[in-house]
This record gives structure tokens, C-alpha cells and sequence, in this order.
């Protein structure tokens, strides 16, 4: 069951962290949601039915954290950052139902991490690791039952985009759950002041991926070197980033049934599955070429 507590007191969080001599870091993206409504308001969001874990993904100083640990069964909160190692313990010692995990979850298994519970992911999340970490939790086993992330409100805009206006992102999250955007989070609710206001985005996770993935890895590949260079059409893009022959591209396509003068962004998954598939006996060459570039597009 999910403990019973008074609600989380109202903290000076800036003013706290200081005396702590705790600021945050900007290379880490580190911008703190401090205005309690909003943090009740994302906790609501995850929906923890009795005996749900919450895995909170970027614990911070525990802003969100106390207001979960009233909800979940228990909450395992990640936080990369050991500056806020001790302050999580004095600030989540009334808390008997958290285990604070320090590490990267890039590099941590989510199912061992719940033991096999059912569990909902939450988190504040810097854009430059959104897709990455959407792949991460979405492949876990056991699965999460939903996934509430905060953002910049362009990202979840992109993030819940349809074809014409799609985007490296928007498939990488798609392809495994339904995302909508269920709150507009204002600048001044966090800690630096960011220069753009943030949405909650819920995504509620498919049995199984919306299309064929065929090999997953592949898949992603092909997205990836669609997108880098967006602005091209479809068959220039996979032919530079795949490192193959721009004619085999060409033939891959309309084999596919998408025109090669086409951009990334307009095409379904459906497409991108037809896409991969017909690229995959071309793999091989495209394994002896250069490798793709790691950036989000």
C-alpha cells in the first residue's frame, strides 16, 4: 500500500540549497521545479495504483521525490549528481519508502532497479538525453506502466508531433507508447529561471512497439541518418548517412513505397518500418562505412 503521510511542508529550496552550497550545473542541465503545486500536480500525473513503484529519474535535492513517496509503494530515486547525495538523506529522512540510487540511469537496468515491481517513470529530463533515456526505459523488462517526464515545451511539442512535422524524437518515443501532453509548467515555477516554460508529457507504453522493429538497433540507424540531414530529401540523407550507394537507397525506397524526394519528417512509423526493412540486406555495407554522429535531431 502506498504510504499515508501529511503533504511535503513548503520549502525555501534556493535559499536551502545555498546555505548547502549546492548550485546548479548548468552542463548537466540541472533547472529545479520548486513550486509545490506543480510538483503535486506531476505526481498526480503518474497515477500509482497500490503496490506501484515510482523510478524518479533525476532526483535533484528531492523536490519531487517527497511528493511521490506519498503515492508509490516505494520510490527508487537516480541521481548522477553525489553533490546532492547528502542532502537527499537529510531531506528524505521522514521518508521510510525511498531508496536513493546514485548513477546514471543510461548505464542501470530500470527492472532490477523496481526488483520485478509494476512501476511508473517519472522525471525531469535535459533535452539533450530525452531520446536516449525514452529508449532506455521503454525496452526495460519488465516495462513501465507509464512514463511522466517533464520538459521544454518546444521538446513535448515535438515529442507528441504527427507525419509532416515529425522528428528523430517523435518516432523514438512513439514507436513505443502514446505520448500527450497533460500540463503547461511556467518558467518561474523552477529554479534557475529557464528561458522557456516546460510541459508534462505522459506516455502510456504499447504491449508491444506500434510497428515492426524488425532488429531494433537497425531501425534506429535508419531514423537517425533520415533526420541528420532533414533538409535533404529522403534518399540523399540515408545515402550520405548510411554510407551506400545512392541508387540502392533510391531502390530500397520505392521498394518501401515512399518517394525518394521526400523528407524525414513526413514519413508514418508504418514507413519508417517499411523503410528499415528494405535497407536491412544493405546493412553490412552500411556497417563498413563511417559511423552516424550521436546527437538528437
Amino acid at each position: 500500500m502506498s504510504v499515508r503521510m501529511p503533504p511535503p511542508p513548503p520549502m525555501p529550496w534556493p535559499r536551502y540549497l545555498k546555505a548547502h552550497g549546492l548550485y546548479p550545473r548548468k552542463g548537466l542541465g540541472q533547472h529545479f521545479l520548486i513550486e509545490e503545486s506543480f510538483l503535486a500536480r506531476i505526481a498526480d500525473a503518474a497515477e500509482l495504483e497500490a503496490g506501484e513503484w515510482a523510478l524518479e529519474i533525476g532526483a535533484g535535492p528531492g523536490t519531487l521525490t517527497r511528493h511521490l513517496a506519498l503515492r508509490a509503494a516505494h520510490v527508487v530515486a537516480v541521481e548522477i549528481d553525489t553533490r546532492f547525495l547528502p542532502l537527499l538523506r537529510e531531506i528524505l529522512a521522514p521518508y521510510s519508502n525511498i531508496t536513493v540510487i546514485p548513477g546514471d540511469i543510461l548505464a542501470l537496468d530500470p527492472g532490477a532497479l523496481v526488483q520485478g515491481h509494476p512501476y511508473r517513470v517519472i522525471g525531469n529530463i535535459p533535452y539533450y538525453i530525452t531520446s536516449a533515456i525514452l529508449r532506455h526505459v521503454m525496452e526495460a523488462s519488465p516495462r513501465p506502466r507509464r512514463v511522466v517526464l517533464t520538459v521544454q515545451h518546444e521538446v513535448a511539442r515535438r515529442i507528441t508531433a504527427g507525419p509532416g512535422a515529425m522528428s528523430l524524437l517523435a518516432v523514438s518515443v512513439q514507436v513505443y507508447g502514446r505520448p500527450r501532453v497533460v500540463a503547461r509548467i511556467p518558467a518561474g515555477a523552477f529554479w534557475p529561471r529557464p528561458e522557456v516554460d516546460s510541459a508534462v508529457v505522459v506516455i502510456d507504453p504499447y504491449e508491444r512497439p506500434a510497428v515492426d522493429l524488425g532488429d531494433p538497433d537497425w531501425f534506429f540507424e535508419v531514423v537517425r541518418a533520415g533526420f541528420q540531414q532533414r533538409r535533404k530529401q529522403l534518399h540523399n540523407a540515408l545515402s550520405h548517412g548510411l554510407g551506400l550507394p545512392d541508387e540502392a537507397v533510391r531502390e530500397a525506397l520505392t521498394r518501401a513505397g515512399v518517394d525518394p524526394a521526400r523528407r524525414a519528417e513526413t514519413l508514418s512509423l508504418e514507413e519508417w518500418a517499411a523503410l528499415s526493412a528494405a535497407l536491412r540486406p544493405l546493412r553490412r555495407l552500411a556497417q563498413e562505412g563511417r559511423a552516424l554522429p550521436a546527437e538528437e535531431t
